[in-house]
């Protein structure tokens, strides 16, 4: 397993997209967080009645939920590239057991992953609350803890779930192709529409997003979900299973 996983990290390494998806990560992550905390900033400002209603750990978390779209095309692109460019088959020379090298191939994009997470969470939480001025909160405060947590579990199981999802589908453009427009359309507002919430709020990135403050308590009418925050979380660690799942069957059925 080791040398598989060495093999993985070499791959990742070597190939330039996927570190500049990697650093893309961060750079959205702060930029948006600096920009959201900077907006309601000058809002609150003009208007202190808005004040009320003001969530600093919102501000903070949507760095992260931006900087996901990054993080899922460095998953898709781990994967589609040896498509794209052929060197599965002679990677599955390399490591025939084609278990261990799915197996490989995820611990390593979970690794690049958490360490990426590890710095855009908190970063762009900090800068966010910086921003935010007289408005912001501290790390220990309100929910915060729960949400940096959060946050880094989601980028994580996010990234495992796009890799599954590309294992799959075998191809970066396909990968590309599903995963984008279902990140931005039900992010942006379907997954709220009454009418379709009541299924949408399954989806992997609207379940996990609830631990990010993007969508109220049951009993919030505006944003209801069915479920609190750490069991979005565990239905989103759920698609990321049957993901990486449905990846190794179609690995094991078809030919390189």
């Amino acid at each position: 397993m080791r040398d598989a996983m060495a093999a993985e990290w070499l791959k990742i390494r070597t190939v330039r997209s996927t570190l500049w998806a990697l650093g893309a990560t961060l750079a959205v992550a702060a930029g948006m967080a600096w920009f959201a905390g900077s907006s309601l900033r000058a809002t609150y400002d003009e208007r202190p009645a808005m004040h009320a209603d003001a969530d600093p750990v919102l501000a903070g978390m949507l760095g992260p939920l931006l900087a996901q779209l990054a993080l899922v095309a460095f998953a898709v692109l781990v994967a589609g590239a040896e498509y794209g460019a052929g060197t599965l088959r002679p990677s599955l020379l390399a490591t025939p057991r084609r278990g261990r090298f799915l197996a490989a191939k995820a611990l390593v994009v979970a690794l690049a992953a958490g360490l990426v997470a590890a710095l855009a969470v908190p970063l762009s939480f900090l800068l966010a609350q910086r921003a935010l001025g007289p408005h912001g909160i501290g790390a220990g405060d309100a929910d915060a803890p729960r949400a940096l947590a959060g946050g880094w579990l989601y980028l994580v199981l996010m990234a495992l779930f796009a890799l599954g999802v590309t294992m799959m589908l075998r191809s970066t453009a396909r990968a590309l192709g599903v995963l984008m427009p279902v990140l931005f359309l039900s992010s942006q507002g379907l997954g709220n529409v009454p009418g379709l919430r009541t299924v949408l709020q399954f989806l992997p990135d609207q379940a996990g997003a609830m631990i990010l403050h993007m969508a109220g308590p049951p009993e919030d009418l505006r944003f209801e979900r069915a479920f609190g925050p750490w069991t979005g979380v565990g239905i989103l660690a759920a698609w990321s299973a049957l993901a990486l799942a449905g990846g190794y069957v179609t690995l094991r059925r078809r030919d390189a």
